[in-house]
């Protein structure tokens, strides 16, 4: 097992876009299977896709020692620049970004939007995990996150969608989402693999020890993160891979704003981190917490509000596209700035 897991780290990159081509070819080639996939739901929640995220992101968060969380909170001064960050800069670059360059695509333009006011409460866990980052960090990260999404995603929407387009010349667009609806795919996303997570650990020490849990048991079960991974982007390109097949140039166009975003905040992120002393680990949480965005609530929201076949809905399906090889590309960046800097 432990060969395998070192082979399937080793080649990631590769099995990443691999499963791409894989899910592309089924959606194009088969589209019978892809609207079968597509057809396996409930509401807004795509089953298939909800099963492989919630097993992916279960080992990492059977790993988080919750009592360190509170930790997390002793330099408040780092906290609230990751927060500044991811809530403020974050939301206001993905609107610069889209009304600069999709202006003239307002479906597209608001998609953007969506993806950028939805700070990433699922596969940041995944990221994190593969570079090494510190997974109290990023656990306390993403509760925090989750719970601002639901109490203030309506209220980022309206003042993102309504308020700021007309002061930039263009007009403003309506969209009626209720903390319902996001509390529902906080939960589904991020709920679930957490009390998973949290009864696993618990659990398990209580009958079997800490000892045989670190050291049996996680081992068994690290190897779902990569795997189900791989599975669910293979699902993801399979539900648009007749559409990324026929609009070749509308995908880059959506790619082009969404790579400049993760570039600038992981970056961004990082020195600001580095310069406060931050350690390695603290740093990658924040990086990849920054550089991340909730793409299954902004998919589930732009289907509940503007249609399946939406330019937003098609805006939101191409951002998990394009962060997947970004985000490995950055796990690669931030081992190669540890290095560099000879951060500890």
């Amino acid at each position: 097992m432990k060969k395998r897991l070192q082979f399937l780290d080793q080649y990631l990159t590769l099995w990443i876009f691999l499963a791409m081509a894989i899910g592309v070819g089924i959606g194009y080639l088969f589209p019978s299977v892809s609207s079968a996939i597509n057809n396996m739901g409930s509401g807004t929640t795509n089953i298939p896709l909800a099963i492989g995220l919630i097993l992916m992101m279960y080992p990492p968060l059977a790993k988080v020692n919750y009592a360190k969380i509170p930790a997390v909170f002793k330099n408040i001064k780092l906290f609230s620049a990751a927060m500044f960050i991811t809530w403020i800069v974050g939301p206001f670059l993905m609107f610069v970004l889209s009304i600069t360059l999709l202006k003239d695509f307002p479906e597209y333009m608001s998609g953007l939007i969506l993806i950028g006011i939805a700070p990433c409460i699922a596969m940041v866990i995944v990221w994190n995990e593969l570079a090494g980052g510190n997974r109290e960090y990023v656990a306390a990260l993403v509760g925090i996150n989750s719970i601002m999404q639901v109490l203030f995603f309506s209220i980022y929407a309206w003042f993102y969608l309504h308020i700021m387009p007309p002061l930039f010349g263009i007009n403003a667009i309506e969209i009626d989402i209720t903390i319902l609806q996001i509390a529902k795919t906080v939960g589904i996303y991020l709920g679930i693999p957490f009390l998973m997570g949290i009864i696993s650990r618990y659990g398990l020490i209580t009958l079997k020890g800490e000892t045989w849990f670190n050291t049996k048991f996680i081992p068994k079960i690290s190897p779902i993160t990569l795997i189900a991974l791989l599975l669910t982007i293979v699902i993801m390109f399979s539900l648009k891979g007749e559409m990324i097949v026929q609009i070749p140039f509308d995908v880059v166009r959506v790619a082009i704003p969404l790579v400049i975003y993760f570039a600038v905040m992981f970056v961004l992120a990082f020195f600001v981190a580095k310069g406060m002393k931050a350690s390695y680990a603290d740093t990658a949480a924040i990086s990849f917490t920054a550089a991340g965005n909730n793409f299954e609530l902004a998919i589930a929201v732009a289907i509940g509000v503007f249609g399946m076949n939406s330019g937003q809905a098609f805006a939101g399906v191409i951002g998990p596209l394009v962060e997947v090889p970004a985000l490995i590309l950055m796990v690669k960046l931030a081992y190669w700035l540890k290095q560099k800097y000879q951060m500890k």
